[in-house]
Formats: C-alpha cells, structure tokens, sequence
C-alpha cells in the first residue's frame, strides 16, 4: 500500500494536485512537475523494499511500454522510482470511464458501444503486436470524452510494469469479474485472455450486467468453471445474431475455441455497426 498523499505533496519532482482515484495496484494523481503548471496523470506504485530485481524490472518494463504509440492508449510519457515508490507519468485524458455505462438506467446506445469497443480492440491489436498483453480490460480502463471523440485504454503501462511488484508477492494482475478462465485460475495470460475481458466489458455495456457475478472468488470460480456465460440473446434478443455470435466466442471458456485475435475482433464489431446502419463516427 502506499501512504496517503494529497495535494501540495511532492513525490520525485512532481507536485501532487488532486486524487483521481485508487486502484489494487495504486493511486492516480492529477499532478505537475515543480516548476511547471502542465499537468499529467501520475500512478503510484509500491514496490517490494530491498528488491533490487522489483526495481529494475519496473523500470525495464515501464520503458517498454513508453514504445507504444496508439492514438487509443494512454501514452506513458516518463516513469522512475523514489524510494520504494514506483511512479508512471502518463497524458492526462479528460472526460470520465465507461463504468458510469454499465447501469441498466444508463446504458449507451448500441451502436457506440460498438464503435467503442472496435477502438479497444485495435488499439490491443497494436499492443498484442508488440509483445503486450493488458491483464485488466473493464469499463473502468476505458477512458471517454465524448466532445472530443477520445477513447483511450488505459493501465497499459501498468499491466506490466507493476507486474514485477504483483506476481513477486503471489497477487494475480487483474480484476477477477473480467478475468478469463484461465487467468482466474493463475496461468500466463496472452492475447486471447484480454478478448476475453473485452467480452465481457461489451456484454455489460450491452445489458447493464455481468455475464458471471458472485460475491465470493470462489463463487466466480466455480460458475466460470461450470457454466458458459448467458447468450446475449437471451437478455437482448433485439441485437443482431451476428452480435451474439461474436461474444460467445470471446467468452469461451477455452482459449482455444476463444477468438484470437483483436484485430478479427475490430473487423466483426465494425462490420456488425454498419449491418445495423450506424451513422456513428
């Protein structure tokens, strides 16, 4: 854990403005190196004391990820370490996250959801292509501003710079909800592991629930193991078959039988909006 910071602190020459919010892995700042008034979205990640291999494998892995270059990714524009406190300094995206979308009362209507998730899922296709693999797709990693037409995925550079912190302590990157089978049972995610999360993201932007939902990691567990997830049809029966066909296979519970690649994925999502005559952007 990291220790509570708030505005006016100071952490390796940035200025802390204001807390954007905290996560299993760390806080998010809004905040401004000293000296300047430009603001960016600083992460805060802890790292082991004393482990030297944390650290450079942080900071290996940070640069890394600074090499992708997607207009749908948050950029990660710096990142080092003070003390034991990894940070990432990342563009600073406006707007909110598609959670806020997934109640029943506010669902988005079809067609963006689509176009959204076309965008997730080539901005994947250029990550996977470079050795990527995010671990945490969900609602709350997609950042919008609907004004400016901005969909930015991100915690890309977290997925795997804070790995090194995460998988050294026995923690399993990730947000149980949207993990894949798989990954849920502590295997090596790849690419198909986050076409699974991205499944699961649409079916709930779609229809305002999960398609496994339980209280307990055991509970998950067991209905992911035992029972395929609920067809979209079922609870949307208005949306093209095309559509349903597609999730089930994101949602397969083999990897193998899942679809593989984000790209295909963009391609089917794409080709289902215009079948349904989106005039979205």
């Amino acid at each position: 854990m990291i220790a509570a910071s708030g505005p006016g602190q100071t952490i390796a020459g940035w200025r802390l403005v204001r807390r954007l919010g905290q996560g299993a892995h760390g806080t998010v700042h809004v905040a401004a190196r000293i000296g300047s008034d430009e603001a960016f979205a600083l992460k805060l990640v802890a790292l082991p004391a004393g482990d030297a291999t944390a650290r450079e494998q942080f900071l290996r892995q940070a640069r890394a990820v600074a090499r992708l270059a997607h207009a749908d990714i948050v950029a990660l524009l710096d990142s080092g370490i003070d003390g034991t406190i990894g940070w990432l300094a990342m563009e600073l995206v406006p707007g909110t996250d598609l959670m806020r979308y997934t109640e029943p009362a506010r669902l988005l209507p079809e067609p963006l959801v689509l176009r959204v998730g076309e965008r997730i899922a080539r901005a994947l296709a250029h990550a996977h292509a470079l050795g990527f693999v995010h671990r945490d797709i969900k609602p709350a990693n997609v950042l919008v501003h609907w004004p400016s037409d901005t969909v930015k995925l991100a915690d890309l550079g977290l997925a795997r710079a804070s790995d090194a912190a995460a998988t050294r302590t026995g923690v399993v990157p990730g947000t149980p909800a949207y993990m894949a089978p798989e990954q849920l049972t502590g295997a090596l995610p790849d690419a198909r592991a986050d076409l699974y999360a991205l499944g699961v993201t649409l079916y709930q932007l779609l229809t305002g629930r999960l398609p496994h939902n339980a209280t307990t990691m055991g509970r998950l567990l067991s209905s992911v193991a035992q029972h395929p997830a609920p067809r979209l049809a079922a609870l949307r029966p208005d949306l093209p078959a095309a559509l349903d066909e597609l999730l089930a296979r994101l949602l397969e519970r083999q990897p193998a039988r899942r679809e593989a690649h984000a790209i295909a994925t963009a391609q089917a999502l794409q080709a289902v909006r215009l079948a349904m005559g989106s005039r979205v952007a």
